[in-house]
Parts: C-alpha cells; sequence; structure tokens
C-alpha cells in the first residue's frame, strides 16, 4: 500500500511543476477573472513560469500594521477618550457592585436551603447554579476593568 502511494506521488510530482499561466480576464461589464484559461480577448497572462510558485503570505509585522486606520476615520481626541475610559470604568464598577450583592443573597440563599435539609443535592442544584452564574459574571467584569487599565 505504501509502495502504491508512493508511485502516485511520484507520478503526479510532473502535474504539480508543469508550467502555469493564469488569466486575468476582463468581461464587458468590468467583471475580473482570474482563469488558468483564456476566457476572452481581454484576458491578460499575470503568471507564465515553469516552476511557478505562489510565495507564502508574509506575517503581519505588528497587528496595527496589518488593519491600518484609514485615513479618513475619525479620531477621538485624548481627552474625550479618557472621558468615556472614566465613564465605562465606573459603570463596570457598578455593575461588579451590583453582582456582588447578588451574589451575596445568593450564597445566603444557598445556605438556608442547605440548612434546611442537609445532603438533599437536587433541591439545591438550582442555588448553587445561580451562585455560579454570578461568580462568572464577577470574574468577566473584573477581567474587562483589568483590560481597562
Amino acid at each position: 500500500m505504501t509502495r502504491k502511494l508512493l508511485i502516485l506521488c511520484i507520478a503526479l510530482t510532473p502535474l504539480t511543476l508543469a508550467a502555469q499561466t493564469i488569466y486575468k480576464c476582463t468581461d464587458a461589464a468590468g467583471g475580473v477573472l482570474i482563469s488558468n484559461s483564456r476566457v476572452n480577448k481581454n484576458c491578460q497572462a499575470i503568471v507564465s513560469e515553469e516552476h511557478a510558485v505562489i510565495p507564502a503570505p508574509r506575517a503581519p509585522a505588528a497587528k496595527a500594521s496589518a488593519n491600518p486606520t484609514p485615513a479618513g476615520f475619525p479620531r477621538v481626541q485624548e481627552g474625550a477618550q479618557k472621558a468615556r475610559d472614566n465613564d465605562r470604568r465606573h459603570i463596570l464598577e457598578q455593575e461588579l457592585a451590583g453582582e456582588q450583592r447578588n451574589l451575596d443573597q445568593a450564597r445566603k440563599e444557598l445556605a438556608e436551603q442547605e440548612a434546611m435539609r442537609p445532603g438533599s443535592v437536587e433541591r439545591t442544584a438550582s442555588y448553587r447554579d445561580r451562585v455560579a452564574q454570578f461568580e462568572r459574571n464577577i470574574q468577566a467584569i473584573q477581567k474587562e476593568l483589568t483590560n481597562l487599565r
């Protein structure tokens, strides 16, 4: 089986290394088509090399250069951006305080349910889920606050 695969790969190698011509064709409406065959008279060869190799894409040097800001894109003044960041931080801190209060209340209700019927996992499952949800919310808000600084 391995020998057949090796023979197949060797047999197909000339096909992949054959001369390849790539055409850029323009139709009457101005549309562009890239093809390996001449579609109409308005086709121009853009790659015509034996053993043509398409270069690997280069890795972007930095994330900012990969997505540059367009020239006409509106800019926010530094003072306005700081005010926005402060507003966002204030809102997140309020949400964090609210979620903390909700977590405290949920823990209290869970403790009450566990005290009424010790060992009743089914009865307390929804209370445990609420506690876990508030804990996840708090972690997410804390992560946002950390990223804001």
